[in-house]
Parts: structure tokens; sequence; C-alpha cells
């Protein structure tokens, strides 16, 4: 355990903004060389017969089309700035990826034994939800706007944003991944118990 919470030397080399500049990067050769979504999301069946094993982290870079690339970076500007200034570059750096990883990894497990093979997972969305947990444990007493004008505090933001989720994977008929939103919140809890020794919970209560 001690070798899992092994704490890195503070640097802030603004991590955050090499991965929005690498992810318009990619959304850029994709626009070009569409082809490359197909190597690069995430899908069962190109996992499991032809080892692409790499897919479980180049999904995160891949997305559907412009709305999806500046909301899920607009995020990361807004929240992944705050948190590595929090916690240090090379801490977010493992909690962006690891999370991002997971759940992907969780999401391929659903599609494997629900039959789901044709469905070809992308963006950063389970990473970016990641991020928005870190902020509710980092500054739990942060109020955000709500369309600019409603203040809600960050662990409430966090708990609707999941009961939403929860809602649109049952009743949504639209591509989006609910799931694998549901799935960074609860890989960023992990994170924060395994890694950092960290209850959000008990953050939570003792700041409300």
């Amino acid at each position: 355990m001690s070798f899992l919470r092994r704490p890195f030397k503070y640097v802030d080399f603004h991590a955050s903004l090499y991965i929005i500049v690498l992810n318009f990067v990619v959304f850029l050769l994709t626009y070009f060389m569409p082809q490359l979504k197909f190597y690069l999301s995430l899908n069962v069946g190109l996992v499991v017969y032809r080892k692409m094993y790499w897919q479980f982290l180049t999904y995160m870079f891949i997305h559907q089309g412009f709305m999806h690339i500046f909301f899920n970076m607009l995020g990361l500007l807004f929240f992944g700035f705050a948190i590595e200034k929090a916690i240090g570059s090379k801490e977010f750096l493992l909690f962006y990826f690891i999370c991002g990883i997971a759940s992907g990894l969780f999401s391929f497990v659903i599609y494997y034994f629900t039959g789901s093979y044709r469905i070809f997972l992308m963006g950063a969305s389970g990473a970016i939800y990641a991020v928005l947990f870190a902020y509710a444990v980092c500054f739990p007493r942060s109020r955000l706007y709500v369309w600019g004008i409603l203040p809600v505090p960050a662990p409430i933001l966090v708990l609707a944003y999941a009961i939403i989720e929860v809602v649109e994977q049952f009743v949504s008929s639209s591509n989006i991944a609910h799931m694998t939103h549901l799935f960074g919140f609860a890989a960023a809890w992990l994170y924060f118990l395994i890694r950092m020794g960290i209850n959000p919970i008990k953050i939570w209560r003792n700041n409300y």
C-alpha cells in the first residue's frame, strides 16, 4: 500500500494544456483520415479478435464531431487546470489516464457481455467526468454556476450528474455512452481511496 501511495515530487508543467492540444491534433488527423477512427476507437470485436489493445488508451483522443471535442476540452480547461495545480502535473497525468483507461475497460466489459460488438466507444468523457469528480473532492466548497446564474456546490453537481446519467442510460436513445461517464466517477472514487487514501464521502460530510 505504501508503494501505491508514494507521492510524486510536485511539478506543474501544464499537462492539461498538452492533453487539450493533443486531442485537437488527433481530431484534425481523423478529419482528414476518417479511417483512423476505426483503428483508434474502442471496439470489442477489434480488441478481442484483432488484438488492438491500444484502443483502451487511444479511444480517449477520438471524437465524433467538433461539439463533442469542444465540450470535453472545455471541461478539461475549467476543471483540469485547477486539479493539476492542486495535486501536481505528474499525479494529474496518472489520475487522468488511469481513470480514462478504467472507464474504457469497464465499458468494454459491459459491451462484451451484452454482445455490443458494433459499438465504437470514443471520446475523453470518462476521464473528464473523473476530473469533475476530483474537482468536487479537492474543492468541496466551490460553487459552480449552472447556466451562468444558478450556484451549485461542486459535490451536489457531481451527484446531480450521476443521477442524470443513470436516468439517461435507461431512457435515452442517443449514442452518448452514459455508463462510461458513470464509470469515470467510479474510477475517480477508487483512485482517491486506493492511491490517495481519501474518502470523498468524508470530505463532503466534513464540509457540509
